[in-house]
């Protein structure tokens, strides 16, 4: 009984600190934009603050990931919006280090694209 409750008792602990580990500035694998990751509620979201190409559908201060819940360790589930195309999706979130892989899904997650995002200073 006691493992049980000590387990508990650092699941409980471990899931702040893995939302503090997410939480700052990311950069796209590609360049082209950086995004806030923050607690937003009792969830985390992410919202641009910054574009290389200001021209384009996306737009700083746009949130583009919200509802995102602790699914698991270094890994959160939720929505994910594409500006690009307007249309929200099933999100997940998944942090290795200082690599944030990032995936909108379709039909129940069973087709996903994937972007990796670097810790942003």
């Amino acid at each position: 009984m006691r493992a049980v409750l000590t387990a508990v008792l650092l699941t409980a602990f471990a899931l702040p600190s893995a939302a503090a580990e997410l939480g700052g500035v990311w950069l796209r694998d590609s360049g082209a934009s950086r995004v806030r990751v923050a607690p937003c509620g009792d969830t985390m979201c992410g919202t641009i603050v910054w574009l290389k190409d200001t021209s384009g559908p996306a737009k700083i201060g746009q949130r583009v990931f919200y509802n995102m819940k602790a699914n698991g360790a270094n890994a959160w589930t939720g929505n994910a919006f594409n500006p690009e195309n307007g249309k929200t999706y099933s999100g997940k979130m998944t942090l290795s280090g200082d690599t944030l892989t990032t995936s909108g899904c379709v039909l129940g997650g069973l087709i996903c694209q994937s972007v990796s995002w670097s810790r942003f200073n």
